[in-house]
């Protein structure tokens, strides 16, 4: 025989099926997931755009886009792509024009897959990388695509005050 619940643990668990306890765990599980993106691409953008954390900088991801990714003009895509990674980041973040920039992060990381890791496969155990991360980013972005930002993001503050001081 199954033993009963205790009270607290049935009272957890019709919490758990609220609606406004769902909504604020969305609102907190798209919050942690956009500041995983935000840091993460935040820190590459300004490493390609600023050279920032010892990183190549524009100069050197041009070569890179050009001699590794086969992407011509090497420095048109290592600006697109520091521009994506960091003011998207920062956006994604933020959460202001949240779904826009994810799904420039998004394509990024497909462009990624497609030019660079995909043929190291998930895992590599050669030189380079797989794409086991390039996916989960892909991913985390596209459920800020599919989801938006959340209740705790600027955009939605800021059109709640807007809305309510009409």
């Amino acid at each position: 025989m199954i033993a009963r619940l205790p009270a607290r643990l049935v009272g957890l668990q019709q919490l758990s099926t609220t609606a406004e306890f769902q909504r604020k765990s969305l609102d907190i599980a798209l919050l942690v997931g956009r500041i995983a993106l935000a840091w993460i691409f935040i820190y590459h953008g300004a490493e390609t755009l600023f050279g920032a954390f010892h990183g190549a900088g524009l100069h050197g991801m041009a070569t890179y886009f050009a001699s590794t990714a086969h992407l011509h003009p090497g420095m048109f895509f290592a600006v697109l792509n520091g521009i994506t990674e960091f003011f998207g980041g920062i956006a994604v973040g933020v959460g202001v024009l949240g779904r826009l920039a994810a799904i420039g992060l998004f394509c990024d990381m497909v462009i990624a897959m497609i030019t660079v890791t995909f043929r190291n496969g998930l895992v590599s155990h050669t030189s380079g990388s797989g794409y086991e991360l390039n996916l989960a980013l892909a991913a985390l972005a596209a459920a800020v695509v599919l989801l938006g930002t959340g209740r705790l993001g600027a955009e939605f503050a800021a059109r709640k005050f807007i809305l309510n001081r009409g």
